[in-house]
């Protein structure tokens, strides 16, 4: 019997230690989610009406996950430390597996938007800057998209002033929300595999209670 005490409180301390890690790993993506949503860069450059949301999608979903994983990590660390019988059984843990196979889902739709998608996102702003600069040249929002972004006019019709150091805010568009959906894609795709981890350790330590359970 003591054998067994003791493996259950094994388990306990590893259930603790990977929730926690969850946890951290959870607020790390929506931290980063929410700055990507609310840089204020950004949502200057998105602001107008017609400006294409289709890149906060991929925000969107990083933050839903983020926030899951973040609750799926505080609710187990909690469990653990008041040794919730029902945390440590092993039907809670086939349904941590299936928790994490959604996360893991959400994170892996958030990555591939955000490298799939990349091209046409950078076409739909540069298309929505191009036909704003168009009407007037001289508005609030292009005067916040050369300043932001350092540039100038567009290809097909440049500033006449333009020096040679500044680029065109087509170019600019482009290098500027590249970063931000590699961002997106990266996070993504390397929670995910942290992911893939925690289903392995979740399905082992299910084995070990089961196990356990026979010996008693």
């Amino acid at each position: 019997m003591g054998k067994v005490e003791g493996g259950m409180k094994c388990v306990k301390y590893l259930l603790f230690v990977f929730n926690f890690i969850f946890w951290i790993m959870g607020s790390f993506v929506l931290a980063v989610g929410l700055w990507l949503r609310f840089d204020p860069e950004t949502v200057s450059l998105l602001n107008g009406d017609r400006a294409p949301d289709t890149y906060f999608i991929g925000v969107y979903i990083l933050i839903g996950a983020g926030s899951l994983v973040m609750l799926v990590g505080f609710f187990g660390c909690c469990g653990a430390v008041r040794e919730s019988q029902c945390l440590l059984g092993s039907d809670l843990l086939l349904q941590f597996f299936a928790c994490l196979l959604i996360i893991f889902g959400a994170e892996v739709a958030a990555g591939v938007f955000g490298f799939l998608n990349k091209d046409k996102i950078i076409v739909d702003v540069q298309s929505y800057y191009t036909s704003t600069y168009n009407e007037s040249s001289n508005g609030t929002l292009i005067n916040s998209y050369q300043k932001i972004l350092n540039c100038c006019g567009t290809k097909a019709n440049p500033c006449p002033d333009r020096k040679t150091d500044i680029k065109d805010c087509e170019t600019g568009i482009k290098d500027f929300f590249n970063n931000k959906l590699y961002i997106i894609g990266y996070v993504g795709i390397g929670i995910a595999g942290v992911m893939i981890i925690g289903m392995i350790f979740s399905m082992v330590l299910c084995c070990a209670i089961r196990n356990t359970r026979e010996v008693i």
